[in-house]
C-alpha cells in the first residue's frame, strides 16, 4: 500500500504542521504502544520544538483481527499531563473505541490541549466519532502490516505498510 519513501515523506509533512502548530509551545507526545513506536520514532526526528515522550498501552484487539468492543488499559502514563499540551501517536484509527476511552481519560486530567495524529486512518470503519488532527494517509476496509501494525505479533518490524495474503489472514 505505501512503501519506505511514501511513508517518510509523509511522516515529515505531518511533523511540518506540528512545527507549525506548537513552535513556541512545549509539546507531551503520547505514543500507543505497541504499534505506534516506528511512527513516533520517526516524527521526532523531524520536530523542532521542546519535546517529551510518555507511552500508555491500551487494547480492544488482544491477539484477534476484530475489535472485541471492551477497551483495556494495559500501561497508563507515567507523569502527570496536566496543563500540558498533548498530542496522541497512533498507528491507526479504524472504530475509533480506543481513541474515545483514551480522550476522555486524558480530558479529566485537564491537559492545556489535547489533539490526535495518527498515520492510517479508516474513517468508514468508525463506531464512534472521534476527533483526528493530523492524519497521514486515510485507507478503507483493510487490515494492514508493517511500519509496527502487526498480525498475531508478526511483520511489525516491515518498512513499509502492505496487507496480507488471504491464505495468512482471511479478512
Amino acid at each position: 500500500m505505501f512503501d519506505a519513501q511514501q511513508i517518510q515523506d509523509r511522516v515529515r509533512e505531518l511533523a511540518d504542521e506540528l512545527n507549525e502548530d506548537y513552535q513556541d509551545k512545549s509539546l507531551l507526545l503520547i505514543g500507543i504502544l505497541k504499534g505506534s513506536m516506528f511512527f513516533l520514532a520517526d516524527l521526532i526526528r523531524f520536530l523542532r520544538m521542546d519535546l517529551a515522550i510518555d507511552f500508555i498501552s491500551i487494547s480492544t484487539y488482544g491477539s484477534s483481527t476484530q475489535t472485541t468492543g471492551v477497551v483495556r488499559m494495559l500501561k497508563d502514563l507515567e507523569n502527570s499531563v496536566e496543563n500540558q499540551h498533548l498530542v496522541i501517536v497512533e498507528d491507526i484509527v479504524d472504530t475509533g473505541l480506543t481513541l474515545g476511552y483514551l480522550l476522555k481519560i486524558l480530558k479529566q486530567r485537564s491537559p492545556a490541549s489535547l489533539r490526535v495524529c495518527t498515520l492510517l486512518d479508516k474513517p468508514s470503519y468508525r463506531l464512534m466519532r472521534v476527533p483526528v488532527d493530523y492524519r497521514g494517509f486515510e485507507i478503507g476496509r483493510k487490515y494492514v502490516v508493517g511500519y509496527g501494525m502487526d498480525y498475531q505479533e508478526r511483520y511489525r518490524h516491515l518498512p513499509f505498510i502492505c496487507t496480507l495474503k488471504k491464505e495468512i489472514c482471511p479478512l
